[in-house]
């Protein structure tokens, strides 16, 4: 009984994958669920679309592989974060829709509580910004906006979570979440390891409604066995991020990862520091054993594989994401179209809530092929503004190689791109399931059935290395021909 199930669930679809006793992936089950746009600038689930797809692919995942559920040792679980929801304490029925980490709804809040003097107190504590973005001022809206949600809040009727939380409140009736997903919700004292009473008075959240906070492995409680045909325990959790900071075995000081899911999420291992950034990046936890924070620097971009869905979806010039590698190939060399995917606002190290996208330098010989070209460049382009900010908040040009997992990974084009406008070395790893391989690894290891973590780190391997090539005048022209567009986007 030596096999994980991860529980990935993300902004999209879930995934449930089951590994072996050797880390590798040998079943998975997918299941992409609706997103609700009721409003401009809002993005919301239905809680029961995440409960209800985190069952068939648990189930479907244990059959592909030809197991028994009494033939998983623990459950890893990971998770969209910062997404936001609030349920009854005695019936689990959720008081409104999960309101997801792209909603902006907040954005006006968010911009009084600056003006009120509070983002400072804030970022001391929790080392984030009042953007719409975290979980805290969601909650907020949903107290506020819901009939007799504060009033039943206030008499302990009524329970926060990300979801990770609600995921386990359901699976196993226990109200906790882990250091991770806790730093996401901008109430959580990333110093003091507790949660901010100074923040949540700011809020105005009771702090009854918050979950117990554990390590990223830890005992998250006993599934029912109802839900998955028998009583596992989990084991291990992290927000997606961090997750796949861990599975990108990025454990040392300076190393340095990149996701690119439906957003693009890069994070610096900073050791036991937690650095404040002076270039509007945050501060968060990486994960916590024994205990014990590990502190990163991570720049958040809000659009990174979603530029690829709005050019299948919204443009309808593709049909399918890998359809992209070829049009870039084939695109216009002398056209300088810039795509500045703003849909959900710009995110770091700009945070610019109100920004919408906008395409700059079109010809009439600009087509399908230049839109995706653009499209994927602008991943590369916002990577780079991370990058040099994450550089200028530890004093000095850092010489570690970016470790890539994610879905726009596969796309060779776009992460030669991605290492010539970095001017540095870009790795991919042979195994791309970097955050499920998280959320196993903490489950497993806690289970002891997985190594340690120096073991670990050795089994990381390298699929390809993709080296600079581009010369340094036509990489400096063309991302000053993307400053000048977020600086003329951010004016619109």
């Amino acid at each position: 009984m030596t096999h994980i199930l991860a529980i990935d669930q993300g902004t999209t679809s879930t995934r449930a994958i089951v590994f072996n006793g050797s880390m590798k992936p040998v079943a998975t089950a997918q299941e992409e669920f609706a997103q609700h746009f009721p409003q401009s600038g809002w993005v919301e689930h239905d809680p029961e679309d995440l409960w209800t797809t985190t069952l068939r692919t648990c189930t479907g995942a244990i059959a592909e592989a030809g197991l028994e559920p009494t033939d998983i040792t623990a459950i890893g679980i990971t998770n969209q974060r910062e997404t936001t929801l609030v349920w009854d304490k005695e019936t689990g029925e959720p008081v409104y829709n999960a309101i997801v980490w792209q909603d902006r709804r907040t954005a006006e809040f968010c911009a009084n509580l600056k003006e009120a003097g509070h983002e400072a107190a804030v970022t001391e504590k929790t080392g984030l910004l009042l953007d719409p973005y975290f979980s805290g001022t969601k909650l907020a809206w949903i107290l506020d906006n819901v009939d007799g949600a504060r009033a039943r809040a206030e008499a302990g009727e009524l329970m926060f979570g990300t979801v990770d939380s609600f995921l386990i409140w359901r699976l196993t009736g226990n109200h906790v979440t882990d250091a991770t997903n806790a730093a996401r919700t901008l109430m959580y004292d990333i110093h003091a390891g507790s949660w901010s009473s100074t923040v949540c008075d700011i809020l105005n959240v009771p702090m009854q409604m918050l979950p117990k906070v554990l390590d990223c492995a830890a005992e998250f409680g006993m599934t029912r066995s109802e839900h998955l045909g028998a009583a596992l325990p989990i084991l291990g959790v992290a927000g997606d991020q961090q997750a796949a900071t861990v599975g990108q075995a990025c454990f040392e000081p300076g190393m340095l990862k990149s996701t690119y899911g439906t957003g693009c999420f890069a994070l610096l291992n900073t050791g036991d520091t937690a650095v404040t950034s002076k270039n509007r990046l945050l501060t968060t936890i990486a994960y916590q054993l024994d205990g014990t924070p590990t502190y990163a620097l991570e720049g958040s971009i809000f659009i990174a594989g979603a530029v690829v869905q709005w050019l299948r979806d919204g443009l309808q010039i593709i049909e399918a994401a890998p359809d992209t590698q070829a049009m870039a190939e084939g695109a216009d060399e002398t056209q300088d179209v810039v795509l500045v995917p703003a849909f959900t606002g710009l995110g770091a190290p700009y945070w610019k809530p109100d920004s919408r996208g906008a395409v700059y330098g079109l010809t009439r010989n600009s087509g399908p092929k230049e839109m995706a070209k653009a499209a994927l460049e602008s991943v590369g382009y916002q990577t780079r503004d991370l990058m040099e900010a994450m550089q200028a908040d530890m004093g000095s040009a850092s010489d570690a190689v970016l470790r890539v997992d994610g879905g726009m990974t596969a796309s060779d084009w776009t992460m030669q791109f991605l290492a010539d406008v970095l001017d540095a070395p870009v790795d991919r790893p042979k195994v791309l399931e970097t955050t499920a391989l998280g959320a196993a690894w903490l489950a497993g290891m806690k289970a002891g059935v997985y190594p340690g973590m120096s073991e670990f780190a050795e089994t990381w391997s390298l699929d390809r290395q993709f080296t600079p090539t581009m010369d340094a005048e036509t990489r400096e022209t063309r991302y000053a021909r993307w400053k000048r567009a977020i600086e003329a986007t951010q004016l619109v």
